[in-house]
């Protein structure tokens, strides 16, 4: 599905660069500018400075007269708007209408999301042509997003929306560092037990359920095979220093 950003008369560069890192992190690079203030906007200075390395995004980017060229291949179009207007699309929380669009029967090919000037925002015959006018949920008393800020949030949502990225969880981090087999894990343990009688911390006589919470904690760790030798480490050092006290 072809996804594109874009803004409409942005005055400020550091936005443009902005625009185009917050793009960049969440894996979209179709960037257009329509009458932008400055038509050299992608070259300038503070533009690139505020890419912080979206260099891409913005050697992609196009700079338009209207917004009928911006919307070229694109079938849905999301305007966004802080508050509700009287007449024109109905105005929806993003993630709300981004989930109904991907459920409903018949998923756009493009979908685009346009932003208005810094000022201004977008103009009623701007947002009257869209199907949906997306309101960023803030403050009750203070609503004012940095342009920027906008399009990173929407870029986020619609991310999500299409599935996001895969994030590795803390057991599959551990997993494919080799987590360490049961053998491996009861040898461990066994020369943890020597250790902590060495060191008087276990009695042999009256071990009580340590060693069980012991092999409980490191059942639910998962401890990778070089934690293991790290263990097995310890336990050597605590029986050398033990040994080292009797003399």
């Amino acid at each position: 599905m072809r996804t594109r950003f874009v803004l409409i008369e942005t005055s400020h560069a550091g936005n443009v660069g902005g625009a185009a890192r917050a793009l960049k992190v969440m894996g979209f690079d179709d960037l257009v500018l329509v009458r932008p203030r400055w038509a050299n906007v992608l070259r300038k200075e503070e533009t690139i400075q505020r890419a912080s390395g979206a260099t891409d995004v913005l050697a992609k980017a196009r700079v338009v007269d209207t917004l009928d060229e911006a919307l070229e291949g694109i079938t849905h179009l999301c305007a966004t708007a802080m508050t509700p207007r009287d007449f024109g699309p109905p105005t929806r929380a993003p993630r709300e209408h981004l989930a109904q669009l991907l459920a409903g029967g018949e998923v756009p090919t493009g979908v685009a999301f346009l932003f208005g000037s810094e000022r201004f925002g977008m103009a009623n015959e701007d947002v009257y042509r869209c199907h949906v006018a997306l309101s960023i949920p803030t403050a009750p008393g203070y609503g004012s997003l940095n342009l920027a800020a906008a399009v990173q949030l929407l870029a986020y949502d619609w991310r999500q929306a299409l599935g996001g990225f895969s994030v590795a969880s803390p057991v599959a981090q551990r997993q494919s560092a080799q987590v360490a087999d049961a053998a491996a894990l009861a040898g461990m343990l066994e020369h943890l037990q020597q250790a902590l009688v060495a060191v008087d911390f276990l009695d042999p006589a009256a071990p009580k359920k340590l060693m069980p919470r012991l092999q409980q904690l490191f059942n639910r760790a998962q401890p990778s095979e070089e934690e293991i030798h790290i263990l097995r480490g310890v336990a050597r050092a605590m029986l050398q220093t033990a040994e080292r006290a009797k003399r």
